[in-house]
């Protein structure tokens, strides 16, 4: 391959993946954040509460009193607002290189990531992000996802598994997850109001929020 067309093929998959960034739904920087009651269920036990998701879409979690609940609930908030953060592609990854890899069966294209994240990859299919294989903290997480919802700006993932292996030996990390994601529509803004988690080595868990209000203004 020469110069050239190997240029073309990163700006390519660069464009490709540029565009898949751009269709997740993401809040705006307008977002408000949150109140909702949530209902926590891990195998046969319930935990109920409230939950704050505020502008700068920190979380809080309010009156559930067991410790690893009251952990859990925090997390799965922190990674529910940590998607929904807008930033710019450049922002993100003005410091990567882009390139193909493989086309699967279903005609998903394979992005290969180098600079600042060598080694990490993506499949994008239909203009959505349909597989991501990153290293995040010491680890490598891997993504699938089987179906999204279409908000009409933008995309939200419905149906998805994921895994975790250390970098260095591959050695699988703890079972494997499958998530459903559900949303609804909150004046301008589409939030999730149930998460069921499957995962093969632990009980399974269910999100429900209910009574979602915008926050206003103090």
């Amino acid at each position: 391959m020469t110069t050239s067309n190997m240029t073309a093929e990163k700006t390519s998959a660069r464009a490709l993946f540029r565009s898949a960034y751009e269709n997740r739904y993401t809040w705006p920087s307008s977002f408000p954040g949150y109140t909702a009651d949530i209902t926590y269920t891990v195998g046969d036990r319930t935990h109920s509460g409230t939950v704050r998701v505020n502008p700068d879409l920190k979380a809080e979690v309010f009156g559930i009193e067991d410790e690893q609940a009251h952990k859990e609930v925090a997390g799965q908030l922190f990674e529910i607002a940590i998607h929904r953060v807008r930033r710019a592609f450049e922002d993100t990854h003005g410091k990567n290189s882009f390139s193909f890899g493989e086309t699967d069966d279903a005609g998903a294209k394979e992005i290969l990531l180098g600079g600042k994240s060598e080694g990490d990859r993506y499949k994008v299919n239909n203009n959505e992000v349909t597989m991501v294989h990153r290293h995040i903290h010491g680890i490598v997480v891997t993504i699938h996802t089987f179906s999204s919802h279409d908000t009409g700006e933008g995309y939200l993932s419905h149906q998805y598994d994921s895994v975790y292996h250390d970098p260095k030996t591959g050695v699988q990390k703890g079972g494997k997850s499958v998530f459903t994601d559900d949303y609804e529509k909150v004046s301008d803004y589409v939030i999730l109001n149930h998460r069921h988690i499957e995962t093969t080595d632990e009980a399974d868990k269910d999100i429900a929020f209910s009574n979602i209000q915008l926050l206003t203004a103090e």
